[in-house]
């Protein structure tokens, strides 16, 4: 058998319009182009059914360049849309950035509807459109200080809000003030949110290993890593990703209970980061919140909270109690997050630390 076909890769210049990166994303797809990457990579040639090649956050280790195929990238696009009942002419409205799966999967979603994309980042005035998508942080900040926006999510057919978990208290305030939510889990290996509202898009396999662990399958997967070609066998040797997210079925709807790394072990009781911050705000609604573990000699890992308002620590241990009680308490100028609005536990213990 011969080598297999290849074709160019390009990163995506940070001096285009989104007019011409749709307009590139569109060659990618269809082949008339070449792949392009979201960042500077190594590789100058990738295969050729390769559309795009997306990082990882490399929350907990080095990055990783994820290489989607046209096929995932319309599959996830289908799937997407199946679900959102959108139709031709419908519009996508752009709000976070195009260095990350999310972005780039508006671009492409607006590209199949046959529309431009509505590039609403950096503007005083936004342009309604049909669809938005979103992380917590954008939702957060529309139900609490900016009208505008509240507005343009208000119009929309739906907003999909993922990269992290939103608590019950926003979705309640999001649902109050007529946003219409649509709650999305995935990862970039899977092309992005492939688990919508709880529930699987179709042709989305899910299920828990025996450590709790989610696995994902389905048409939309990457097809490797490009620079960790072995570590993408390792993780979906059975043809199932294996995720490091904890989860749960309640009522036939996976629930994400946060990280595997995202628990700690303070005084002999893992206690789940996630499941703490979700407490937190179910008792102080719209409060900005992140959960982290500092060494301690006496707990191991000491439970802290991070606020970007005074409370005091007696407060909030009357509300959070037992093992749930945080240690101490830490005001922060605003929550440390990474690009995609997750929280950023590693920059808020050096926050804290002073380092």
């Amino acid at each position: 058998m011969g080598e297999t076909e290849k074709r160019e890769l390009i990163a995506i210049s940070a001096e285009w319009s989104i007019p011409q990166l749709q307009e590139k994303i569109a060659d990618a797809i269809t082949g008339d182009g070449p792949a392009l990457s979201a960042t500077q990579i190594e590789n100058k040639f990738v295969d050729s059914n390769i559309a795009l090649v997306v990082n990882t956050s490399g929350s907990t280790g080095e990055a990783k360049s994820v290489a989607i195929s046209t096929q995932a990238l319309i599959a996830s696009t289908n799937a997407a849309h199946k679900y959102l009942g959108a139709t031709p002419g419908d519009s996508w409205s752009l709000l976070i950035p195009t260095t990350h799966i999310a972005g780039l999967n508006v671009i492409a979603r607006a590209t199949a509807l046959g529309t431009k994309v509505i590039d609403n980042r950096n503007v005083s005035d936004f342009v309604d459109a049909d669809f938005i998508s979103i992380v917590p942080t954008q939702l957060h900040r529309a139900l609490t200080s900016d009208a505008k926006l509240l507005e343009h999510l208000t119009a929309a057919e739906a907003v999909l809000v993922g990269g992290g978990p939103i608590s019950e208290s926003m979705r309640k305030s999001a649902a109050d003030k007529h946003v219409k939510v649509v709650t999305t889990y995935g990862m970039t290996e899977m092309c992005g949110g492939c688990i919508y509202n709880q529930k699987p898009l179709e042709g989305v396999m899910v299920e828990l290993n025996r450590d709790g662990l989610i696995r994902l399958s389905g048409p939309m997967m990457a097809t490797t890593y490009l620079n960790d070609a072995r570590s993408w066998q390792n993780l979906t040797a059975d043809g199932w990703f294996q995720t490091s997210d904890i989860g749960e079925f309640t009522d036939g709807k996976l629930k994400v209970l946060g990280r595997a790394d995202d628990v700690i072990n303070s005084g002999g009781e893992k206690i789940s980061l996630t499941a703490i911050e979700d407490l937190f705000q179910k008792h102080f609604a719209n409060t900005e919140v992140i959960a982290f573990g500092i060494a301690d000699e006496e707990w191991g890992e000491k439970l802290c909270i991070g606020l970007t308002t005074n409370l005091s620590l007696s407060d909030v241990q009357a509300k959070l109690i037992g093992i749930n009680s945080p240690k101490e308490i830490f005001v922060f100028n605003q929550i440390p997050r990474t690009t995609l609005g997750k929280v950023d536990r590693k920059a808020a213990i050096k926050l804290a630390l002073g380092k």
